[in-house]
């Protein structure tokens, strides 16, 4: 079942507020809340969101009013810069809007760019679907026989439209009959890999341990580590990863104990167009995802209390020991290797 989709006129979203507590699967018909479903993180992940905001474009042209080809060109921009704005850091997102407006672009007739747009992004959900398979072939290379995998947030069908990425690499290596077993850091503050990843492995029966964050150094240095996997949100020409927060402490442990980093990242989450991960806007969240987590059934922070809850880090590229793409995996140096994976995807 794929985490977003389109169903009779709208767009359909499994709520992963609710898991794993509840399975529920939401309906949109309007941009503006498909826009607010990624905001509040109804829907998440880097490539489902992308998936998400193509669909929000077919949308907005099935929304619109105008009857002219500029105006309904000025609608769907209008709405596009609606999705963006919902969350800045994963550059699927902007790279959906762009692609829809290109195909809206070259259609000539107005009355067909509803469902050219449709169309269109159904193609890039599918298109998901492959990308995150073939990446996992790539990926399950690195795994042997008896590996441990340290994981961090959520990488899995929930993540993207469907299979996942770090995780599809995961699912990938367990089909194919290797005998592993994964260390799930549960991902404050929002908890996405106690909430979504245990149970997405639960589905797969992949043998798993859910560990505290802070838990994940002990387990490196004391050789209970083989790999540690992890998505990207974005990822800049050299090789620098936005990635939840909490990858960057992972990556630095990491090598400081010899085990090797790869971040898995679908061609379409590597922007070019940033010579760095300075260059990355951060996400700032809500208090509230912070200080609302309870101990004991009674607040675990004080009343008023000042937080700053960036959702994102950076990992410099000095720290990655290589990067899985559904073309092969990137190795140093990046800023040649990532551009040439890329462009390899769009001569295809």
């Amino acid at each position: 079942m794929r985490s977003v989709g389109w169903y009779n006129g709208k767009v359909r979203m499994i709520d992963q507020r609710l898991l794993p507590s509840e399975f529920r699967q939401v309906d949109y018909d309007d941009y503006h809340d498909v826009a607010q479903a990624i905001r509040a993180m109804v829907v998440r992940g880097a490539p489902a969101i992308g998936a998400a905001a193509g669909f929000g474009m077919a949308l907005a042209a099935r929304q619109s009013q105008s009857r002219d080809r500029e105006g309904l060109l000025a609608e769907l921009r209008a709405a596009g810069d609606v999705l963006c704005a919902a969350r800045p850091t994963a550059v699927n997102l902007s790279w959906a809007v762009t692609r829809l407006l290109r195909r809206a672009e070259r259609e000539s007739y107005p009355a067909a760019i509803p469902d050219v747009l449709l169309a269109e992004a159904q193609a890039l959900a599918d298109e998901d679907v492959e990308v995150n398979k073939r990446l996992g072939i790539h990926g399950a290379a690195l795994i042997r026989d008896g590996d441990t995998i340290l994981h961090h947030c959520n990488t899995g069908a929930l993540a993207t439209v469907d299979y996942g990425t770090a995780l599809g690499v995961i699912r990938t290596a367990h089909g194919q009959g290797k005998r592993i077993h994964v260390l799930v850091d549960e991902t404050r503050p929002r908890l996405q890999g106690a909430r979504l990843t245990a149970w997405e492995l639960q589905q797969e029966s992949i043998p798993f341990t859910l560990i505290a964050d802070n838990a994940a150094g002990h387990f490196m240095r004391t050789g209970q580590v083989n790999i540690v996997l992890v998505g990207s949100d974005r990822t800049a020409a050299n090789g620098d990863v936005a990635n939840k927060i909490g990858t960057y402490k992972l990556a630095v442990v990491a090598r400081a104990n010899g085990i090797p980093f790869y971040p898995c990242v679908p061609t379409s989450t590597v922007d070019l167009s940033l010579p760095t991960g300075d260059d990355i806007p951060i996400e700032e969240r809500a208090a509230d995802e912070v200080t609302a987590i309870a101990y004991q059934g009674r607040p675990a922070a004080p009343e008023g209390v000042r937080v700053a809850n960036p959702a994102f880090d950076v990992t410099p590229h000095a720290y990655v020991t290589g990067i899985v793409t559904e073309n092969g995996i990137a190795y140093p140096p990046f800023d040649v290797s990532l551009r040439q994976l890329v462009e390899f995807s769009r001569e295809d």
